[in-house]
């Protein structure tokens, strides 16, 4: 079968001064195209480590990461950064969002990167913002909206380049309970509508709810776990 994303033996061991920390060890993982796949772990688990490893952002030291069965070691840096943009979409805890842009204009950034039609572009935009339930603040800068509403601006950026797999690290983490389900419902649209899959980290039990799929990340290792 032909994983979206896979990883096979995957490690990652940072080196001290008394030795080396091994974070992840012999990681064997699966993502399919569609599905929403929840890692869910104590802190310090090593989630944020291998979302960063799978995201491109940063590299092994054992093992091989795949999409779409590409061994991604084999890509050139410049590969590996187009690959990027036009793969992969990104959610964090904290919006990131640049202060002095709107939020039409953070959304459309990636786009800008991509060098895409700027006319096309902006009507894309434009309509991912009404996904998110946006299209009157479309003018407003960050500081201007609530933080529910930066997280939305945020998975509207983060679907602007209509990427294979958005990867999400606790992006409810700083939300009321409110703007947490909100982001839930959200997730489950663009996942059902648009066929968009999802890699999630998370200490929020009430969005884990939502995976097709859940793996536990304890001591360097992932599980896959029943649900």
């Amino acid at each position: 079968m032909l994983y979206l994303l896979e990883t096979r033996g995957l490690s990652k061991v940072y080196k001290e001064t008394d030795g080396g920390l091994e974070i992840l060890k012999d990681v064997n993982f699966q993502l399919t195209e569609g599905s929403i796949v929840v890692l869910t772990g104590a802190s310090g688990s090593g989630k944020s480590t291998f979302l960063n490893i799978v995201g491109a952002l940063d590299k092994p030291t054992g093992g091989s990461v795949f999409f779409y069965g590409n061994d991604m070691a084999r890509f050139s840096r410049k590969a590996r950064n187009i690959f990027h943009r036009k793969n992969l979409g990104f959610m964090f805890q904290f919006h990131h969002l640049l202060a002095e842009f709107t939020a039409l204009e953070n959304v459309l950034m990636p786009a800008r990167i991509d060098n895409r039609d700027i006319k096309e572009s902006r009507k894309m935009a434009l309509e991912l913002l009404n996904v998110v339930g946006l299209s009157a603040r479309k003018r407003h800068l960050p500081r201007e909206l609530s933080g529910g509403e930066r997280q939305r601006v945020a998975l509207a950026r983060a679907l602007m380049n209509k990427p294979n797999l958005i990867i999400a690290d606790e992006p409810s983490g700083n939300l009321d309970e409110k703007n947490a389900e909100v982001l839930k419902s959200l997730i489950l649209e663009c996942n059902k509508k648009l066929n968009q899959a999802f890699l999630i980290a998370t200490h929020d039990m009430d969005l884990a709810e939502i995976a097709t799929h859940r793996w536990t990340v304890a001591h360097g290792t992932l599980t896959q776990t029943t649900h």
